[in-house]
Formats: structure tokens, C-alpha cells, sequence
């Protein structure tokens, strides 16, 4: 089963509400008139994404989809096999043990994604998650950080499982 973060856009957009509304805060005028605020809802979780920080529509819906795509991969988890090889996805980002991506990058949500499958597939052990990936440990816990969400959502787990935090 494919994780939702994972998707082509076409496709994560059938299973969501989009509601166009206005944006509140500063802004005047313009902003207390126009309909630019997005939220989506992806309908099976129930995860959403927002933006209203533009004055175009359209900026603020592509925005709200990356941000979705972000928090389905933070709020959704697959059964993940530890073992075999990572995704080619994931191998294509992947060089001499370090994970080359942006977090701006849209293959971002989908390897997050995976990196959190898998390490929650393996007890939220970074370093056995790190093998599993083909990665070292150091860079795993560094891909982890370029999402502060998704490094506390690791910390956390790992606390609840009686293992030390990473700072």
C-alpha cells in the first residue's frame, strides 16, 4: 500500500476537501476581501494543510498540498520491512551514506515518510533504522532535524519505548 505522502498530487487531491477562505491577521483590506486561505484535508485521516501567508490562490494551494504532504508524513504510519533494500527513491537520494535532499524538495514528504516507517519498524532504533536505509546514523538523525516535527515525533517515541532522546 502506497503512503499517502507518497502519492502524485492528482491523486492525494481526490481524496481530500479543499475549502477556500479568507486569511485572518494583518493583511487589510485585500485580505479581509479575498477568499486566498487553503485548507486541505486528506478525508481517510483526517490530516491537514494550510496556507495563507500569500495573496494568490494558487500559491497558497501549493503551499497547503507540501504542508499535507508533510504532516501525513508525520501522522501516518505503514508497516515497514527493515530488512531489503530502501526505496529507489530513497537509493536515488542517497550517496556514500549521507541523504541529499532539501526539505523544500517535493520527493521530501515521501522520504520522510519512509525514513519514518522504517525507523519505527525498527523499535525507533536510529542506528538499526540507519542500516536499514543505508545511511549512517549521524545523517539519519540530521534528515530527522531538517523537520523539527518529525525529530521530536522520533525524541518522543523514543522516550515512550524507555530510550534516550537525541539532542
Amino acid at each position: 500500500m502506497t503512503h499517502p505522502a507518497n502519492l502524485p498530487i492528482p491523486t492525494l487531491l481526490d481524496q481530500c476537501s479543499v475549502k477556500r477562505t479568507r486569511g485572518s491577521g494583518p493583511g487589510g483590506q485585500h485580505r479581509n476581501k479575498v477568499e486566498t486561505a487553503i485548507v486541505i484535508t486528506h478525508k481517510p485521516t483526517g490530516v491537514t494543510g494550510q496556507a495563507s501567508e500569500k495573496r494568490s490562490q494558487n500559491e497558497n494551494l501549493e503551499a497547503a498540498i507540501e504542508r499535507l504532504r508533510v504532516n501525513l508524513a508525520l501522522a501516518v504510519r505503514h508497516e515497514s520491512k527493515t530488512e531489503g533494500t530502501p526505496s529507489p527513491r530513497w537509493n536515488a537520494r542517497v550517496k556514500s551514506k549521507k541523504i541529499q535532499v532539501s526539505a523544500k524538495h517535493t520527493d521530501f514528504p515521501a522520504l520522510l515518510a519512509e525514513a519514518l516507517d522504517v525507523t519505527g519498524g525498527c523499535g525507533f532504533d536510529i542506528a538499526a533504522s540507519a542500516k536499514a536505509l543505508a545511511v549512517s546514523t549521524s545523517q539519519l538523525i540530521k534528515f530527522f532535524k531538517t523537520c523539527p516535527a518529525s525529530f521530536e515525533l522520533v525524541n518522543r517515541e523514543r522516550e515512550k519505548l524507555g530510550l534516550k532522546r537525541f539532542s
